[in-house]
């Protein structure tokens, strides 16, 4: 618990650089099952998009889960923090008013994975699309409906 208690500090004195791939997992409040439903997930992949339209990040991969995502990002016009302050915050606002719910949608904090210079990036990609698969949610990844590579 007291790990919990002080995760915001986790983040204290930390940077992010301009240009660096970085491997984001956030999971949801309470670990519900939300993106279970596949039309609440794609609200979240909508929110993702629009960052990369913004050129605040180069999207490399992600998928979705029913309680957490994953993110292989190059940050571009936006710091880590702010990255998922907007995300965590627009995605709460929609989310909750799809389900005419209130309050907490995301557990404090994420969890952030620099990747070093010349460090093969597809190995990071694999391992996120091959969630639903590891996960026994689909028999092949073609199967599970929210989840991205630029590879493709």
């Amino acid at each position: 618990m007291r790990k919990q208690l002080n995760s915001h500090r986790l983040r204290h004195g930390r940077c992010s650089e301009s240009g660096r791939a970085y491997l984001i997992t956030a999971v949801v409040h309470g670990r519900a099952k939300i993106f279970s439903d596949w039309q609440i997930g794609r609200l979240l992949v909508r929110e993702i998009q629009q960052t990369h339209e913004k050129g605040w990040v180069n999207s490399i991969a992600w998928v979705v889960m029913p309680d957490h995502i994953h993110w292989l990002v190059q940050l571009e016009g936006c710091g880590m923090e702010q990255l998922m302050q907007v995300i965590k915050s627009r995605s709460t606002l929609t989310i909750n008013r799809k389900l005419n719910r209130q309050g907490a949608f995301w557990q404090t904090g994420y969890h952030d994975r620099a990747i070093r210079d010349g460090e093969d990036l597809r190995p990071f990609a694999r391992y996120i699309v091959a969630n639903p698969l590891r996960a026994g949610l689909v028999k092949k990844i073609g199967d599970y409906p929210l989840w991205d590579a630029c590879w493709l």
